[in-house]
């Protein structure tokens, strides 16, 4: 094991769609890709900033437990439906935002009258139901900034007593897995990848929430550093010690991106992969056994049938 502690980079990042990417760190020091990648996705599920809701108000409504005239859902189910809603706010202050409805329907968030400071991130997604020609729905939210989850009890808004307080989940990152992969730099070939993916509500990209987790680490580390610094060597070149290498990673590269349509799977595997974001053999490979078989409309069967292709690809 090298005695060195290597600087690491972002060697690539796959943006899969706005809201979902893939980013590979290298060189790392022997067992560091664990230690970087659990720290990174325990931050970034809990820490990064996000906007949520804390409380709203229904007019003429005073409390949670009750109906609605002319509404299929009663304030319990209206309740959960807001928390559903995410926001991107353009600076720290607190807002408050309207939504109005009148005649039968769905309501949705795109209803909410958004401002030059506040944006709705899933117009679509749907508040309530309507179901009576002449009842009006009109509902006030409190929006504000923070991080990871607020229960009803800390929420200031309970002081205000026309207000329903909500417990908020502010974190605007859905989902964080990563996996480590050797690699080598020159003559050292323990070394650790770290191919980590993230996937947030649309309100934040990929790369910043990655960049805000980066930078949260570095405060905290920074703090307890003091005045010791460590002298990091400079990453050797992969093609200058070793060119032969660098055709065996592009035919690997190759492989890694070949398209999940042409594994020639059955449709109903296919399918299931494309609609979970999985579009090439890399983006399998980021998944272990147990994440695959939660896939929405990936089974037992369908991991079998992978496994097999995979097999005959000697992959």
């Amino acid at each position: 094991m090298s005695n060195n502690l290597y600087t690491p980079n972002i060697v690539d990042v796959n943006e899969h769609h706005d809201s979902s990417a893939t980013f590979v760190i290298e060189p790392l020091h022997s067992g560091y890709g664990n230690t970087l990648g659990n720290s990174l996705r325990r931050v970034l599920l809990s820490s990064i900033a996000g906007a949520a809701v804390t409380s709203f108000k229904i007019e003429g409504i005073t409390h949670e437990f009750t109906d609605i005239d002319g509404v299929v859902e009663d304030v319990v189910d209206i309740m959960q439906n807001i928390k559903g809603i995410r926001f991107k706010v353009y600076g720290d202050e607190k807002h408050t935002v309207r939504l109005t409805k009148t005649g039968k329907g769905k309501v949705t968030a795109k209803d909410i009258e958004s401002n030059a400071d506040i944006e709705i991130v899933n117009p679509d997604h749907v508040i309530a139901t309507i179901d009576n020609d002449k009842t009006k729905l009109v509902i006030d939210f409190v929006v504000e900034i923070g991080r990871g989850y607020r229960s009803i009890e800390e929420s200031t808004s309970r002081k205000a007593s026309d207000m329903i307080a909500v417990d908020a989940i502010f974190s605007p990152v859905l989902r964080v897995r990563y996996k480590v992969e050797n690699t080598r730099v020159g003559q050292a070939t323990d070394l650790d990848k770290l191919i980590l993916t993230v996937d947030t509500d649309g309100s934040i990209t990929p790369r910043d929430a990655f960049e805000e987790a980066a930078a949260i680490l570095i405060n905290q580390y920074t703090a307890l550093a003091g005045k010791t610094r460590v002298t990091f060597t400079p990453e050797e070149s992969v093609e200058e010690s070793d060119p032969s290498q660098k055709e065996s990673d592009d035919e690997d590269n190759s492989v890694l991106n070949t398209s999940i349509e042409d594994l020639n799977l059955s449709a109903r595997t296919t399918n299931a992969l494309i609609n979970n974001d999985i579009h090439t053999i890399k983006d399998l490979f980021s998944l272990n056994d147990a994440e695959l078989k939660d896939l929405k409309g990936f089974g037992s069967r369908a991991l079998d049938e992978v496994k097999e292709k995979l097999a005959e690809l000697e992959l």
